[in-house]
């Protein structure tokens, strides 16, 4: 079994449907650490329930976040990093020395990059009148939503659909997909 952390800035619902499948066996990790950036975010009470290590990590609390984060990571033996909702770029000190893996609301390289994330890609894609959309999982590098595409899986959207509508069935989608992934990536 392997060491996992999951690092999340707001409500990290990558974290429970990770959670749920190590308890239903579908995972083989252990969630060692989570780690936020919002001393508010919905993600630590989330791992206090599930009596998981937690931290908040920024530049109020820490001199080097980076420097704090990779130490965290080496003291809880993380191999694998799960971003959910992370909005904080990560430095070359975790990109270039972990496996870290995302995941995106959107059939990428389709509506990523710099600003694009949650509703702001739903709303883009409705804006732009697309017949798809679905949800990405991928290796994280130095550049925003550009690495190694591990799964993608497609939802048709509806004449009607809305920001809400289809954020909401993402955020279904995700659930099964973070999963998946993982699974297949690990094995």
């Amino acid at each position: 079994m392997q060491n996992i952390a999951i690092f999340a800035s707001h409500n990290g619902s990558g974290l429970t449907a990770i959670q749920n499948a190590i308890l239903e066996k579908k995972l083989d990790l252990k969630i060692a650490l989570v780690i936020s950036n919002n001393s508010n975010a919905v993600v630590l009470e989330k791992a206090k329930e599930h009596k998981l290590q937690h931290y908040v990590v920024n530049a109020k609390i820490a001199q080097n976040p980076d420097e704090k984060i990779v130490a965290l990571l080496e003291q809880h033996h993380c191999h694998y990093i799960f971003l959910s909702g992370y909005m904080k770029k990560l430095s070359s000190s975790l990109t270039d020395n972990f496996t870290i893996i995302n995941s995106h609301p959107s059939l990428l390289p389709k509506y990523g990059g710099s600003g694009m994330y949650g509703r702001f890609v739903h709303e883009a894609v409705i804006g732009a009148k697309e017949t798809l959309s679905g949800v990405t999982i991928h290796q994280v590098n130095s550049e925003y939503d550009s690495g190694k595409i591990l799964l993608q899986k497609e939802i048709k959207l509806q004449k009607d659909e809305t920001v809400d509508t289809l954020e909401s069935k993402i955020k279904e989608l995700e659930a099964v997909v973070i999963v998946e992934a993982l699974a297949n990536f690990i094995s």
